[in-house]
């Protein structure tokens, strides 16, 4: 098959390409970064040097492909005050929507996100269900595969900081919330899986390797990091709030975040996820403990 991965070398995506180019598909990178082709072709890719913020490239890089990957981010640093993730996250999906019908591609594997089904009270999130919204416009002919993974293992590594100026993980959910987990790794074999399945219609899939406390997360990685004690507390969502726009977060940025963490707390977040439990990945938090571990001790 040849196969269009849009997301560059990033944490799923340079995962997916090595596991497409393994089985012998015709893999096409996109990336905004020059400088990544020597390492997409040495991975046995080809790289599309352009940005998604041009339809018209997109569609060229996407013609005569079988099938494509599409992800997007928010679009920028959190620290940005002028940064809106909705309106990049719609302006993306339009682009992506524009370069499908061009192409005439008809298999498309979407990276969504948990709290994709909904945009009420999920806080930054909401932005993928303007996205599944929009690729939802396409023809009946294109069949679209939408990826929902759970939060990242790598999510946490936000709280090294925390870890070692106050001893502990704070956050407006935490201590015996349970909530789902995922490695990037689990998610690149999902997609993998979809994009070389024929299928029709409409699908959705949610990723995850492992339900866990965060009580239970702050043992393990308190013990990989050599801090047995480690405690996971919750903070009110005003004190979150204030903290992060006094650390010179964008306001609406770290309104969303809250936001979304606090459904995280409530479980309001994981209500679709819970309807479509999916079956867990192979990667469980204590095989993350090391690679936590790795980066805190480095900083």
């Amino acid at each position: 098959m040849k196969i269009i991965v849009t997301g560059s070398l990033g944490h799923i995506s340079k995962l997916l390409t090595e596991e497409l180019v393994g089985k012998g598909h015709s893999v096409t990178v996109v990336s905004s970064k020059a400088e990544r082709q020597k390492d997409i072709e040495a991975l046995g890719a080809k790289a599309a040097i352009g940005t998604m913020a041009d339809a018209d490239f997109l569609a060229m890089s996407f013609a005569g492909a079988d099938a494509v990957y599409c992800m997007l981010s928010t679009g920028g640093s959190y620290s940005d005050q002028n940064l809106d993730p909705m309106a990049y996250a719609s302006k993306v999906a339009n682009n992506y929507k524009h370069a499908i019908r061009q192409s005439g591609v008809k298999r498309v594997v979407n990276l969504s996100s948990i709290g994709a089904h909904t945009n009420k009270g999920n806080g930054l999130l909401a932005f993928y269900y303007d996205v599944e919204n929009i690729l939802n416009t396409l023809p009946s002919d294109v069949g679209i595969a939408f990826m929902r993974p759970v939060g990242f293992y790598q999510n946490l590594l936000g709280f090294i900081n925390a870890i070692k100026t106050q001893g502990v993980i704070a956050s407006n959910y935490g201590g015996d919330d349970k909530k789902p987990w995922v490695s990037p790794i689990d998610i690149a074999a999902a997609v993998a899986q979809e994009i070389t399945t024929p299928f029709v219609g409409r699908k959705v899939r949610y990723v995850a390797s492992e339900e866990i406390t965060c009580n239970e997360i702050a043992s393990i990685l308190g013990a990989a990091i050599g801090k047995p004690d480690l405690k996971w507390i919750v903070i009110p969502d005003e004190q979150l709030l204030k903290g992060m726009i006094a650390a010179g977060m964008n306001p609406r940025v770290a309104a969303g975040l809250v936001e979304m963490n606090a459904s995280s707390h409530t479980g309001k977040l994981y209500e679709d996820y819970h309807r479509n439990r999916p079956v867990l990945g192979k990667v469980k938090m204590k095989d993350y403990a090391k690679e936590f571990a790795r980066v805190y001790n480095q900083k």
